[in-house]
């Protein structure tokens, strides 16, 4: 049985390499590093030659010289005092709003980018107008640059093409796009036709709302309910006031009545005035006299008689009888008495006709304002309520008022504004304008120095790249490593 030859590779400790090794791997690959930069190199020369790329620029203004009025619901919107600076966020927001897709893509369809696409034949799949459209979008974006410079309000945007009159072209379309972009988002179109329906159909429900006002005043027979309910009210309370003072009144007199009834059957209906006491002389006359004539005779009889005699003792008796009725009359003279009507009664009598006669007139007037309490009652509930629908008609008719007047204000703002969007007046204006660039964007110099810095570059890899997949052994050191066994002697290639 043959003995196999069996080769085990040893690890061994690999060492840095040193420059002699670098240069050996250029000595080796100097025919590959040699081409490789050669073509590079001339490629990069006639690129930059040949189809050198133009920067078109412009910047872009952002200031404050116009601020928009709020659209608010109040007559007059709350001034604005913004700052006078623009802050970075507002920079950065304009900045953004050049890179949106639909303003790029309206800045294709208008230039034709789409349609002017080198590499067209070389796509595949899909290869519809959105899809070119949408590549053409893509590689726009990445050859525009947007750059708001520091410490200023201004934003830079530079577009790069070999073609000097595209680039213009391109940056015109993307301020003109821009300049829309910006007005449609700040100045929604429409305001103005929004308010003038808004005004006209307002106008309208004014109209009915001062026809029902007018109506309703009419048919009520008010003018202004809520005045007339307040004068109702105030007399209403007069009327209250006047006849529970006028009850009041009513109960004094019937009490001051009853009370004079009681003190009228207490008192005399006459007093006696005055009272003379006589005596009477023809009577006193005729007894005195008749007593003379029984003395004289009684004397004479004496004369004649003793005093026991019957006819003595008879003219005696007369004589007594004589002097006891001048006596009686002397005790009891003539008595006169004056009477006349007592003042107290008559007084009592004659207050209480006058309280009979004021019950009677206050009776009558209190039958009176109870009928007028009554009616003034209905008629205050009455404009009570059509107050109520007054005022309820008023603040429609104010409120559609303060509507119209409103929507006639924001349409003459919105006029005024759509004014001064058509004439450009805007926050933002195009500082530095697009020009056709006369020069390139670099010059030849510096593709010069760029091709042979991309040619070595990739020359240096190309050969690298190719020495270490080269499979074939270069020094003894390699067999040594790889073999684990010394090399006895090596012969060097033959140059011819």
């Amino acid at each position: 049985m043959p003995e196999e030859l069996i080769l085990r590779r040893k690890r061994t400790e690999i060492s840095c390499p040193t420059t002699r090794d670098l240069l050996a791997v250029f000595f080796r690959q100097r025919r590959l590093s040699l081409c490789s930069l050669s073509v590079i190199f001339l490629m990069v020369l006639l690129y930059g030659v040949f189809t050198p790329p133009y920067e078109a620029h412009m910047k872009v203004l952002v200031g404050r010289g116009r601020i928009d009025p709020v659209m608010t619901a109040q007559a007059n919107a709350p001034p604005e005092f913004g700052r006078e600076e623009i802050s970075e966020q507002e920079l950065n927001s304009e900045a953004e709003l050049l890179r949106d897709e639909e303003l790029l893509a309206k800045v294709v369809r208008v230039t034709g980018l789409a349609a002017s696409d080198p590499f067209a034949l070389l796509r595949f799949g899909r290869d519809d107008d959105d899809v070119r459209v949408a590549r053409s979008v893509r590689q726009l974006a990445t050859r525009l640059t947007i750059e708001p410079l520091r410490k200023t309000n201004l934003i830079k945007v530079s577009y790069e093409s070999s073609d000097p009159v595209l680039a213009a072209r391109v940056l015109n379309s993307v301020a003109n796009s821009y300049m829309e972009k910006h007005t449609q988002i700040h100045r929604p179109s429409g305001e103005f036709n929004f308010f003038e329906r808004q005004t006209t159909q307002y106008g309208k429900r004014l109209e009915e709302a001062e026809l029902q006002v007018m109506e309703f005043a009419r048919d009520h027979g008010v003018v202004s309910a809520a005045l007339e309910r307040d004068i109702a009210l105030q007399k209403l309370g007069d009327a209250g006031t006047s006849y529970r003072q006028l009850r009041l009144r009513l109960t004094e007199t019937e009490q001051r009545i009853r009370s004079l009834q009681m003190q009228m059957s207490s008192l005399p209906q006459r007093t006696t005035t005055q009272i003379r006491t006589a005596d009477n002389p023809e009577l006193l006359e005729k007894l005195k006299s008749s007593l003379l004539d029984l003395e004289l005779k009684r004397t004479e009889l004496l004369t004649k008689y003793e005093p026991s005699y019957r006819l003595v003792e008879q003219v005696d008796q007369q004589i007594a009888e004589a002097k006891e009725a001048i006596a009686s009359e002397a005790a009891a003279p003539l008595r006169d008495e004056i009477t006349d009507k007592d003042p107290n009664y008559e007084w009592a009598k004659a207050e209480l006709k006058k309280a009979q006669v004021e019950l009677s007139a206050l009776q009558a007037r209190a039958t009176v304002e109870t009928a007028q309490f009554a009616e003034s009652r209905r008629l205050a509930e009455k404009l009570g309520e059509d107050s109520i629908r007054q005022q309820d008609f008023l603040r429609t008719a104010k409120a559609t008022e303060e509507s119209y007047l409103l929507y006639v204000r924001k349409r003459e703002e919105a006029r005024i504004e759509d004014a001064l969007d058509e004439r450009g007046i805007l926050n933002i204006t195009i500082a530095e304008r697009p020009t056709v660039p006369a020069l390139p964007a670099r010059s030849e110099w510096t593709f010069i120095v760029a091709g042979f810095v991309l040619a070595g570059t990739l020359s240096t890899g190309l050969a690298f790249a190719s020495d270490f997949l080269d499979p074939a052994f270069r020094t003894p050191d390699e067999i040594v490593a790889y073999l684990g066994a010394p090399v006895l002697a090596s012969l060097p290639k033959d140059a011819g």
